[in-house]
């Protein structure tokens, strides 16, 4: 039963897709692992099956050799002998107990001459033939320069170096790897690509596209601007609300300008090494000088620029304000930066750094607001074109039912209507699949597994009725779209209005607007007698406006012209509550009054329209849906205009006089125009 007087603004979800590796790179990558654990399992494998080693001299060789511990031989040209003891000899050459008769081990020595060792060689195998039990020695040649064995002592530490760098270049990536680590990763956009965004993709954001076209059109034709000694400014700040447009502004500048632009995000400059954001904002100032005139575009700034010092709750980064007090340097310092003209962008500016607001750096803060009416229209104007329409989509009644949504967000609604549509077997979309998309971002996925007894959905819609009728009695409540007991998301049913897009809100609106969240819990304890816990977020909102009327707005008759509110957020004082505790309690007293009398008001215009409450109630228990037609068929015609209708008005009326045709002045006889100017001189010298 929770209440969505205001829309929620739903945050668009976005991915980056990684570009896949070419197939010669995986080839490559999979014949490195090979060798690389191949010769590392060889080598680990062969030391295992060296076993022990002794040097020896080439007396004990030959006693070793009579003895018939010996089994094998290698020599070499440089008269190098290593020799192979036998497993159940491993114990009389190395000393060793309880290593079983298996184990190995080999000898190494000089041998004298190869003749000499030849002819012992072959006195030892000819005693062999008379004793059974000794062992004959094998005696192998080979060449002191073992190729295959210098590659198994090299090739490992070759490809440890090999995958150093390989490993090194995977993380600088397009920086140039952990050597380029300081080096700027900005995305350079090429002014001659072909789908590039222009400020006719760009729909609404006047003021906005406005202000950057004078960016562009400085950069294009200074000379008109330099003549009359005007200075180019040196930044701009796009602030705004999430999904409002400020990055797609900037990807317009960069098709306009015609000149080179960087682009890059503010998280970009933060690394875990210290002092690598100072290098790569060094780096990117560097390129954009060598290429002046150009545009840097920094989104997100609010990575990097935060407010030094400020906060007592938080300790301060020595990386990031290092790269902070670069880029300060670097856009108002020292030295000069002709010809590079800083963009940037972010949804928190009152954390910002004063020394980064000030003029000469961001000389402009160009604020990009949610669109008003007439831009949602132009905004769905763009999201529709892919789509295919039937006749009963009407841009006028979308751009009504989409107040507080932003650009983002109205993209959503579009893409949600089509993938209804298509899950539903139409070939077109139409005005229900809208709505329906509007309620699924706004009230959530229908629950329609949920199950409700006789007596919830009784209580549940008397308190919806509750409040569709005080706002429909109320002349600044929020004109009604539709009331529903059908569960969404958290809500087991909601009242759903279109909020007002005031320029200003005085105390009779809030007032207006305090009574109609107070009448569903005033419709329960009326008629039902008792209260649920439906109400949990009608009475958290309707405390939150209550105290900010008392504490911020200065509404209320103790608290008169006073305002607590602090716009900063950086408690400049040192204090978080800038009152005593006896002002507080006066708060707590000012704002109970203002519910309590609100409450009391709500009552009282339930029970005189008791009897259409009764009817809105049992039709919400028939229908589980009614829209503002059901209610104005009950209650009779609202007799208020929404704004959102006088402004559709006044736009259709010049619109009209836009079309006809301009009226030439009749023109005047020459004696006329005489007798005028006479006047105007005589005018004139009195």
């Amino acid at each position: 039963m929770a209440e969505n007087n205001h829309y929620p603004k739903p945050r668009p979800q976005g991915s980056q897709d990684q570009p896949n590796p070419s197939p010669r790179r995986r080839w490559f990558r999979l014949l490195f692992y090979v060798i690389l654990f191949t010769m590392l399992g060889y080598y680990f494998w062969g030391e295992k099956e060296k076993g022990a080693s002794k040097e020896i001299t080439y007396t004990q060789l030959q006693d070793y050799m009579e003895a018939g511990a010996i089994e094998k031989v290698e020599v070499d040209d440089e008269m190098k002998a290593k020799a192979n003891v036998k497993s159940d000899c491993y114990a009389m050459v190395f000393g060793a107990q309880g290593k079983g008769d298996e184990a190995k081990g080999v000898v190494n020595t000089q041998v004298p001459s190869l003749e000499e060792f030849s002819k012992f060689v072959d006195s030892v195998n000819a005693k062999s033939k008379e004793n059974e039990t000794a062992t004959k020695v094998q005696v192998e040649y080979t060449s002191s320069h073992n190729y295959w064995y210098l590659i198994l002592n090299v090739l490992p530490f070759v490809l440890l170096v090999l995958f150093f760098v390989y490993m090194s270049r995977g993380i600088g990536g397009a920086a140039g790897g952990v050597f380029g680590v300081g080096k700027a990763r900005a995305q350079v956009f090429d002014k001659d690509k072909k789908d590039k965004v222009t400020f006719k993709d760009v729909a609404g954001l006047y003021g906005a596209k406005q202000e950057v076209q004078e960016i562009v059109e400085f950069l294009k034709n200074p000379k008109k601007y330099t003549e009359i000694g005007a200075k180019i400014p040196k930044g701009a700040l796009l602030v705004g609300p999430p999904g409002t447009g400020k990055t797609l502004l900037a990807k317009a500048v960069a098709g306009e300008a015609g000149v080179p632009f960087f682009s890059m995000s503010g998280s970009d400059f933060v690394e875990m090494f210290v002092g690598v954001g100072a290098s790569r904002v060094r780096d990117l100032f560097r390129q954009a000088k060598e290429k002046a005139p150009a545009i840097i575009f920094i989104d997100e700034i609010d990575a990097i620029g935060r407010a030094r010092g400020k906060s007592v709750m938080t300790g301060g980064n020595d990386e990031r304000e290092s790269t902070l007090n670069q880029l300060l340097t670097e856009m108002d310092g020292f030295g000069t930066n002709s010809g590079v003209i800083i963009l940037a962008a972010t949804n928190r500016a009152d954390v910002l750094d004063a020394a980064l607001l000030r003029a000469g750096r961001f000389d402009r803060q160009i604020h990009v607001e949610l669109p008003d009416l007439q831009e949602r229209k132009e905004v769905f104007q763009v999201h529709l074109r892919p789509l295919k329409l039937d006749e009963t989509v009407d841009l006028d009644f979308l751009s009504k039912q989409t107040p507080g949504f932003s650009g983002a967000d109205i993209a959503n609604v579009c893409n949600e209507a089509a993938l209804i549509a298509a899950r539903g077997g139409r070939k077109k979309v139409g005005k229900q699949d809208f709505m329906d998309a509007v309620d699924r971002i706004v009230g959530g996925l229908e629950r329609k597994n949920k199950i409700m007894t006789d007596d919830e959905k009784r209580s549940i819609a008397f308190h919806e009725a509750g409040h569709a009728t005080i706002s429909w009695m109320l002349r600044w409540a929020n004109p009604l779209v539709k009331v529903t007991i059908v569960p969404r998301g958290m809500a087991l049913g909601a009242a759903w209005y279109l909020p007002e897009e005031r320029q200003l809100t005085n105390e009779e609106h809030i007032k207006d607007e305090l009574c109609s969240l107070l009448g569903g819990r005033a419709a329960e304890q009326l008629f039902l007698g008792q209260t649920s816990t439906g109400a949990l977020n009608d009475l958290e909102r309707a405390t939150k406006q209550a105290y900010a009327m008392v504490a911020y707005y200065g509404m209320s008759d103790k608290l008169k012209d006073i305002s607590f509110y602090d716009s900063t957020g950086r408690y400049e004082y040192g204090f978080t509550k800038p009152y005593s505790d006896k002002t507080a309690e006066l708060i707590d007293e000012e704002s109970k009054k203002i519910i309590a009398t609100q409450m009391e008001r709500a009552k009282q215009i339930l029970t005189k329209y008791a009897e259409g409450h009764h009817q809105i109630a049992q039709l919400l228990i028939e229908r589980e849906v009614i829209t503002h037609e059901d209610v104005e068929r009950i209650l009779g015609p609202r007799p208020w205009k929404s704004r959102g209708d006088e402004i559709l008005e006044v736009n259709a009326a010049i619109a009209e006089a836009e079309k006809k045709p301009k009226k030439r002045a009749p023109r005047r006889k020459k004696s006329e125009e005489n007798q005028t100017t006479d006047n105007n001189e005589k005018t004139t010298t009195v």
